[in-house]
């Protein structure tokens, strides 16, 4: 049986990264120096068009040797909590799929040719997260259009499936 889970990100990809310190090196409860214990490291994949690159984000740990308290800067917000798609990479996937009408298989094609594969299932999981992520501006939107005295249409005929016919009907964009 094949192991699943989420693969490692390629070694072979070049990484940038982050550093997020904390504002101070010193102990936010006692005022004593912070001294490191460790790292959180995260990555995060992205692309530049073409390029996939890493995000490496790193957060150094810090102990207070006087009171016993460990201090680190918190993880950089993201559209998907506990996701290795950085923002840029999301962008790519929906303009590939909305604005260059390329379905999720070949999205998963152009990944793999470029050594980073990336599941189908993933990038479904992906595009929906996104969707959720910007119903609050598409709601505000609407609600911005309804309030115009006059709105415009384009009334572009698009072939569209009728299951129960079993053929296409017209309809319109």
């Amino acid at each position: 049986r094949k192991p699943t889970g989420r693969q490692p990100l390629p070694a072979s990809l070049p990484r940038i990264e982050h550093r997020h310190e904390p504002a101070t090196c010193t102990c936010g409860q006692c005022g004593q120096n912070l001294v490191p214990i460790g790292e959180d490291i995260s990555e995060q994949l992205d692309v530049i068009p073409s390029q996939f690159i890493v995000h490496r984000h790193i957060r150094p740990q810090y102990a207070c040797r006087h009171c016993e308290t460990i201090t680190a800067e918190p993880v950089p917000p993201a559209i998907i909590d506990g996701s290795q798609a950085a923002p840029g990479l999301l962008a790519w996937v929906v303009i590939q799929k909305y604005l260059d009408h390329l379905p999720l298989y070949r999205i998963e094609q152009i990944s793999a040719r470029q050594g980073c594969g990336i599941a189908r299932s993933t990038l479904a999981d992906w595009v929906g997260r996104v969707g959720v992520a910007l119903q609050p501006l598409a709601d505000r939107l609407a609600v911005r259009l309804k309030q115009q005295t006059v709105l415009h249409a384009d009334e572009t005929p698009v072939q569209q499936l009728d299951p129960g016919a079993g053929k296409t009907k017209r309809a319109y964009l």
